[in-house]
């Protein structure tokens, strides 16, 4: 009888722990850097030669052609917060990463990984609750100055965080204009997909502005059309405006010279009337995904309409959404004749065209249904709008938590620095074997603060002594009043301050996610014994046995 054989390679129990943890501590090296306000950019050439500079990790990541697999679980870790909450994308790998370097250290002093798992998880549930029950601090929509806290927080360590006041009140004021009520829950919403982002090269980025509608970059079909339409009536369409033609593999055969011109202007006849079809029905704004060819643009100038062709079917669904407008896709109706319905149409106060920079923009201002923000942003060249854009899609999504979850919490290694010491002094408090992974998840937490203070070059071994200081004493009295639990790093001065009066702040979903989604990928990865690389099937050859 043979023995079982596997074609491929095996690497089995400590080497494979080892392989693992030195590759995800590799993808955290990459973006340690680039953690905090004082956190450098990365430089990313692909093979094409396309440059992006960021410094947020997500992206970093995204940019990464990773091949080893354990390494892959933490890119797309990554990925998954900035999906779920926009920012702290840099922070969950590196917690992830040192989590994982400590489980690699107990099992190498004969800790079983089962006891470091449920002691992971374990401390991973009572760092949630501590958070929720004593570091959160509430707030309400009104709280306008938290929410530019907030939001200039998650800019701080980003290309604009020197003109993070001007920014912050564009991400905010954005966000509330986009405010809707969620149709089973009844609570507001805020669908940040629903902001346009424009880029414009030229001028300073401290130029950008917020529209308060939607901002298509596109002109209209013609030159010789309006400018500018008031009380616009828009119709959107999936339908081709060009001279009509039959449809591929259709012949006509002409048997009558005479005959062939009455087809031609019979072909001319068939757009003409569907552009009188849009035009009674009252529509003098017209957007179609397709083509619209001069003999259209020819009505429309004489109706003194507004023809717009090519626009994507995204932003056409956008602006159909928010001025009411449904998007049509044929004008047959059951009469086997052609009708526009004018239900159809949707409804904004002025749609004009205005030129920024090199380019044109059509501007829909006060449309019917809902209410749409545009953010124009400007720069000196693309690299730098694309990660002004990056920054305050990062914004958004900081408001927009906070906003859903009502609740902040004070940045700058606070939140970890208590969890760290509330932690440890928890693990003491258990008498079984979960005991040490539970210390060492509290040691793990000490590593965002650390890193903090490195890139801003500041001292990291006393700030870090001062904090614990202050952390220490906020848990061992029974009233907080001077909020010593607030505690987090001042990287400018290099100091220790109270953060939450200072405005230092991020939402609680951002942490407790992190928190969430970093221990669940390194159990995934320490859960790994036995690694088997199989090799490719040979092909045979066809006709050769």
């Amino acid at each position: 009888m043979s023995a079982v054989g596997i074609r491929g390679e095996r690497d089995q129990g400590q080497d494979v722990r080892t392989s693992n943890v030195t590759a995800v501590m590799a993808i955290a090296n990459v973006v340690k850097t680039s953690l905090g306000p004082q956190g450098l950019d990365k430089m990313l050439v692909d093979e094409i030669g396309d440059v992006v500079i960021t410094n947020d990790g997500a992206t970093i990541l995204k940019q990464l052609e990773v091949e080893h697999p354990a390494a892959k679980v933490i890119v797309e870790l990554s990925q998954l917060q900035d999906k779920e909450v926009g920012d702290g994308t840099t922070s969950v790998v590196i917690l992830a990463a040192e989590l994982l370097k400590r489980a690699n250290e107990l099992i190498k002093i004969k800790v079983h990984p089962t006891t470091i798992i449920s002691g992971y998880k374990l401390a991973a549930r009572q760092a949630v609750k501590y958070i929720q029950s004593h570091l959160v601090h509430k707030i309400t929509e009104d709280d306008t100055e938290i929410l530019l806290n907030a939001a200039k927080t998650s800019m701080n360590s980003k290309i604009i965080g020197s003109e993070s006041h001007i920014f912050a009140k564009l991400a905010v004021d954005a966000v509330r204009l986009i405010k809707t009520q969620g149709y089973i829950t009844g609570k507001p919403k805020y669908p940040i997909q629903s902001i346009n982002v424009v880029k414009s090269h030229g001028q300073s980025s401290n130029q950008s502005e917020l529209v308060r509608g939607y901002v298509l970059q596109t002109q209209r079909a013609s030159q010789q059309m309006v400018t500018k339409v008031k009380n616009a009536k828009v119709a959107c369409l999936d339908i081709n405006l060009n001279k009509f033609k039959m449809q591929m593999g259709v012949q006509i055969l002409v048997d009558d010279p005479n005959n062939l011109e009455k087809i031609r202007k019979k072909e001319m006849d068939v757009l003409k009337e569907r552009i009188h079809l849009l035009l009674s029905a009252g529509a003098n704004v017209i957007l179609t995904s397709k083509g619209m060819d001069d003999l259209a643009n020819k009505y429309l100038v004489e109706a003194g309409a507004i023809g717009l062709r090519r626009v994507p079917k995204e932003h056409l669904r956008r602006i159909a959404r928010a001025t009411g407008a449904k998007i049509i896709t044929t004008f047959a109706n059951e009469e086997t004749g052609e009708s526009f319905d004018v239900s159809s149409l949707g409804e904004a106060e002025e749609v004009y065209e205005e030129a920024i920079g090199d380019n044109d923009y059509i501007f829909f201002k006060g449309m019917k249904k809902e209410q749409s923000a545009s953010i124009i942003l400007r720069g000196a060249n693309e690299m730098m709008t694309d990660e002004i854009e990056r920054s305050m899609h990062d914004s958004f999504c900081v408001v927009k938590r906070t906003l859903e979850s009502g609740s902040v919490v004070a940045g700058g290694g606070a939140v970890e620095m208590a969890l760290s010491i509330y932690l440890d002094d928890f693990s003491r408090t258990l008498d079984t074997v979960e005991q040490i992974a539970v210390a060492e998840f509290a040691e793990a937490l000490t590593a965002i603060p650390k890193i903090l203070a490195t890139n801003a070059a500041k001292d990291s071994i006393e700030l870090i002594s001062k904090l614990r200081v202050l952390h220490s004493k906020s848990q061992s009295i029974k009233i907080d009043e001077k909020g010593f639990k607030y505690s987090g790093l001042d990287l400018i001065k290099g100091e220790v301050r109270h953060n939450l009066k200072h405005g230092i702040l991020e939402p609680t979903v951002s942490k407790v996610k992190a928190i969430k989604f970093a221990t669940e990928a390194a159990i995934t990865i320490l859960r790994i014994d036995d690694m088997i690389k199989l090799e490719p099937k040979k092909e045979q050859m066809p006709g050769r046995h």
